[in-house]
């Protein structure tokens, strides 16, 4: 599979909550091939953005492999994989997750800066992408003048930064009413045209879901159909 650029093979994974043990995955394949926007379906639990975080590197499983552009995941040490998150991968999630202290366009340069970007061409990318992603009059206002919407068009714009070849979206729309929730698939949808980039986001609303070329549905942590 020359063109795949996630191959994820036989990916169980499991959580310890007291005494209990919790099977979150259950025996997961998975490719998705290079360019593509596939949604990842599935109720409260399924176990959508656990598979997603183990996608981008973020958590590790505990059986079965994940292949990024042909590299096993497994194989790279801790600083090679914080260089392949930040470089590789964008991440959008639900709760935002930008930094109240700092303003957008501050927060939209930080994975930049981890990278040791050169700091004039990270506040140019920066400003380019919040021109973009339709803030360019808010780029000096901090999270807590922003509407929900506007801090998941930051978050997309951070996520973009390092051009990288995924975006991986856990619920970006969940926080959001549905007008303002249709506006931010439709700028992801854009966007991966614009930059040839690889989408995968996890859903649990079917009309959302439905808005992708491929859907894959996750129930009780397996791949159905």
């Amino acid at each position: 599979m020359v063109d795949a650029l996630i191959n994820a093979q036989g990916v169980r994974k499991s959580f310890t909550l007291g005494k209990r043990r919790v099977d979150v995955l259950q025996n997961v394949d998975l490719v998705v091939h290079r360019g593509e926007f596939v949604a990842i379906k599935g109720a409260s639990g399924a176990g959508k953005s656990t598979l997603l975080h183990l996608l981008g590197g973020l958590d590790a499983p505990n059986e079965g492999e994940i292949w990024f552009a042909g590299q096993d995941l497994s194989k790279l040490s801790a600083r090679d994989l914080d260089r392949f998150r930040n470089l590789k991968v964008g991440f959008v999630f639900q709760a935002y997750h930008i930094l109240p202290e700092l303003d957008a366009l501050e927060n939209v340069c930080l994975p930049a800066r981890m990278a040791r970007m050169n700091a004039s061409e990270a506040l140019e990318r920066a400003r380019r992408l919040l021109e973009r992603v339709g803030l360019g009059e808010r780029m000096d206002h901090k999270p807590y003048e922003l509407s929900g919407g506007e801090q998941q068009r930051v978050a997309v714009a951070r996520a973009l930064i390092n051009e990288p070849e995924l975006i991986l979206a856990d619920e970006p729309t969940g926080n959001l009413d549905s007008h303002t929730g249709q506006e931010i698939i439709d700028l992801l949808c854009a966007l991966r045209t614009e930059r040839q980039v690889t989408l995968i986001f996890a859903t649990h609303d079917a009309r959302i879901a439905a808005q992708a070329p491929r859907v894959v549905e996750l129930a009780d942590g397996q791949i159905r159909g």
